[in-house]
């Protein structure tokens, strides 16, 4: 490959996509540039206005627009009683085409003892906060079924105790060490329609 500094950097940024190595990543930048006004230049336009317009809520994690706001936190035309608490943005998106739940979403933004991952750096306290000030009367933890999913939503119940909302957990047809993005929609279906209630009491 020659040796051009500009394709060798876009190259390295490329393979570090999910599921792209060196290999594939060359051949993605070879695309680009021989198409360059049919997708390089709208690409690169594209990205420009991603990195400029749209962020992570600070409130409930998803991505909203810098210059329309979250919708998922300001859903005026709807008002659901539901928050559904997923680790990423990936698990929202599996859950909403699969068009088995109809509510709010909470995002976390990963789990508990992940990599680089406390407690205080999930969005935990914000989802208490959304939870006493909405109208919420069932918090639904969709955390994969792995360890660190699992301690995750340890975590979630115990934050909610003491306050009057229901906590239920997603259940059957989630499989242990199964993550909720890679799940077909039929075993969606089955983990919400059978979700266990999780008791957060206080003795």
């Amino acid at each position: 490959m020659q040796n051009i500094n500009e394709i060798e950097e876009l190259v390295k940024l490329i393979s570090k996509l999910p599921g792209l190595g060196p290999k594939s990543a060359k051949r993605i930048v070879l695309k680009l540039i021989n198409n360059r006004e049919e997708i390089l230049k709208p690409t690169a336009n594209a990205l420009a206005k991603v990195f400029k317009n749209v962020s992570r809520c600070k409130s409930c994690g998803t991505l909203k627009s810098n210059l329309d706001g979250c919708y998922n936190c300001e859903n005026t035309n709807q008002k659901f009683n539901k928050i559904c608490v997923v680790e990423s943005i990936g698990d929202q998106w599996s859950i909403e085409n699969s068009n088995i739940y109809k509510g709010y979403f909470h995002i976390l933004g990963g789990t508990v003892s992940s990599v680089g991952k406390r407690k205080e750096d999930l969005l935990i306290n914000s989802l208490v906060e959304r939870v006493k000030k909405g109208n919420i009367e069932e918090v639904i933890i969709a955390t994969s079924a792995t360890v660190e999913g699992m301690t995750t939503a340890y975590y979630i119940n115990d934050s909610l105790k003491g306050i009057n909302v229901k906590v239920s957990k997603l259940a059957q047809g989630l499989p242990v060490g199964g993550e909720i993005e890679s799940l077909d929609d039929g075993t969606l279906f089955s983990a919400f329609k059978y979700r266990n209630g999780v008791s957060n009491k206080t003795d």
